[in-house]
């Protein structure tokens, strides 16, 4: 079976390429940015810069006083940035928002251990959290996925619908217009995709597909990406059902030019798109669940 391809979205100008990556996403806007610093590190707040890339233009916006050491960074709609770091201890304001001039503007908690955190369009918060984080000793993440205002207000929290357990570790999640898709862990109930609208009830399927890293969806079709081991590089393409995900074929993903991916990658899911960060971290390859 020919392995499907990524195809070629953003990459990194090279004027920026000895800075010092420190994360890097694409908003829910299509924009790819990277969030960096120069090499020396000090204790402290530091400065930074996001390099945006937007259908081939770049721009850069100036950070300044970010005080995450683990940052996990994504866009507003009214052009400026949040910044949260993704360890935090009690009491820790760890989200930081910056207005479009890179300025500070103001700080809040969204508890400890985040793993995926995704902006939508109108500038609310998505936030999947790692099991350190679910079964740690802070409330905030012991749900596993919950979204904020971009001001902290606590909007929603993941609690089980009919069928369904409770999130053990949040292993991918999806971040569209309308609807979120979280898939997670989960002690009984294996990996489920969870669809959720702004509007309850969640709409729980059960799915065959294990620890896999990324989603998109499109309509009644979607994909998985990743997996353990041997399976890092699996595609899984797959038809909704009205309870349950039905694997239709099983492939691998491989770079454009169809040679193997390499070990170590960032994956952000959005709607019905998977992008793919490699080693280097200096460009995005992108899937499309609608495409073929």
């Amino acid at each position: 079976m020919t392995p499907d391809r990524l195809a070629p979205y953003a990459r990194l100008p090279r004027a920026y390429r000895d800075l010092h990556l420190l994360h890097s996403t694409v908003d829910a806007f299509g924009r790819a940015h990277w969030l960096l610093r120069t090499p020396a590190e000090t204790p402290g707040p530091y400065d930074a810069v996001v390099v945006t890339v937007d259908d081939g233009a770049s721009y850069a916006t100036g950070l300044s006083s970010v005080s995450a050491r683990h940052p996990r960074i994504d866009a507003l709609p009214d052009g400026g940035f949040v910044v949260a770091d993704a360890r935090s201890g009690t009491g820790d304001e760890q989200v930081q928002v910056f207005d479009a001039l890179g300025r500070p503007s103001w700080t809040f908690r969204v508890g400890d251990a985040i793993e995926h955190l995704l902006t939508d369009e109108s500038g609310d918060l998505w936030i999947g959290y790692f099991d350190e984080g679910v079964f740690g000793d802070d409330p905030l993440s012991a749900a596993g996925a919950r979204r904020w205002s971009a001001t902290g207000e606590a909007l929603w929290a993941y609690s089980p619908p009919p069928g369904g357990d409770w999130i053990a570790d949040c292993y991918a999640l999806n971040v569209d217009r309308r609807v979120a898709w979280v898939y997670p862990y989960t002690a009984y109930a294996g990996f489920p995709l969870v669809e959720v609208r702004h509007d309850p009830p969640l709409h729980l399927r059960t799915t065959r597909v294990e620890g896999a890293s990324g989603v998109a969806v499109a309509g009644e079709r979607a994909l998985f990406f990743g997996g353990y081991r041997k399976d890092r590089d699996r595609l899984v393409v797959a038809s909704l059902g009205e309870s349950t995900v039905d694997v239709v074929t099983t492939t691998r993903l491989t770079r454009a030019d169809g040679t193997p991916l390499d070990g170590r990658r960032r994956v952000v899911s959005r709607g019905p798109r998977i992008y793919v960060q490699e080693r280097s971290g200096t460009e995005w390859g992108v899937l499309d669940v609608g495409r073929g």
